[in-house]
């Protein structure tokens, strides 16, 4: 028979509150680095660090990407400011409103030029410009792309005058899940489109802007494997091509995070929107819209009504 000293049974209680200390401090500390993708976030930092300090890779190095105007208030909207697209013809912004739908032209200071009431839309979430006085609007419950003329006289702008192209696509009627960005490549007439989550989903229309002179050629193709282990972006929000480099950058609202890809889909850089993060102040709450300029200045909108300008250097 084994006897314990009952000086050994008075320090047991101690050590096992030790123990329990001890793993309640170890979870408090794991589990917002796993939650968060931390790890992740750390690993990529590491090879995207790695990838750009050689002079053959080309990239946007968001890294670098610093905030220029942050959080500004977007004057006479309340809510709902989603898409963003940079038209180069004019040098200003495209953006819309999904609630109640609305299309806005605004100065790359933020300022709004004029509002375009959308008659027969649904939810419109994103807005690509394609060149040649051309937008394509994403209607995200009805999985419609459709192709809007630039308005030429002040007024609302109506679903029925316009021809689209609709992509039954995972179904999303259920939920509010569908279309959420688009990006487009002018020279080689790809479009690219978001889904948000449920699951995540990136596509690569090819031909959208031939299709809408008659041109049958139209192939859809599912860039799944591109975000499939991008784990660390809970979901994405918007995309935007670059048409200096030729990648891809990808917005995600939950993850307050962007991500540039390259032609094959890897990971080469990226640029975290958390407070102290690029200089914010503030994490960006929720962030819906990027688009860039010819300069390479990265425009942000963020809901309820926020704009943010980023550019690259200190």
């Amino acid at each position: 028979m084994t006897v314990v000293s009952k000086s050994l049974l008075g320090r047991l209680p101690g050590r096992r509150n030790k123990v329990w200390m001890l793993l309640g401090l170890t979870m408090l500390l794991v589990y917002p680095v796993l939650a968060l993708h931390l790890h992740e976030r750390l690993y990529f930092w590491l090879k995207t660090a790695s990838s750009a300090a050689s002079s053959e890779v080309r990239s946007l190095r968001l890294s670098e990407y610093r905030v220029r105007v942050e959080a500004l208030p977007v004057a006479g909207v309340t809510r709902n400011l989603s898409g963003l697209s940079y038209d180069d013809d004019r040098q200003q912004l495209w953006a819309v409103i999904n609630t109640p739908p609305e299309l806005l032209a605004m100065s790359t200071r933020g300022d709004v030029l004029a509002r375009y009431p959308l008659n027969g839309f649904q939810d419109v979430e994103a807005v690509a410009y394609l060149g040649d006085d051309l937008l394509v609007l994403a209607d995200e419950r009805r999985q419609e792309l459709v192709a809007v003329p630039l308005p030429s006289l002040p007024g609302p702008l109506r679903r029925a005058d316009y021809r689209a192209l609709t992509l039954d696509i995972d179904n999303p009627k259920r939920k509010n899940h569908g279309f959420e960005g688009l990006g487009y490549d002018r020279a080689g007439d790809r479009l690219f489109v978001v889904k948000e989550k449920s699951p995540r989903r990136l596509y690569e229309i090819r031909g959208f802007k031939a299709n809408l002179r008659g041109d049958p050629n139209l192939a859809v193709i599912d860039r799944d494997a591109w975000v499939r282990n991008k784990n660390f972006a809970a979901d994405l929000s918007s995309v935007e091509f670059d048409e200096r480099t030729g990648h891809l950058v990808l917005l995600s609202d939950k993850s307050k995070l962007m991500m540039e890809l390259d032609q094959d889909g890897n990971l080469v850089s990226y640029r975290s929107l958390w407070g102290v993060f690029a200089g914010l102040k503030q994490s960006v709450p929720q962030g819906e819209g990027v688009t860039f300029d010819g300069d390479g200045n990265l425009y942000l909108v963020s809901e309820p009504n926020l704009f943010y300008v980023f550019s690259r250097g200190d």
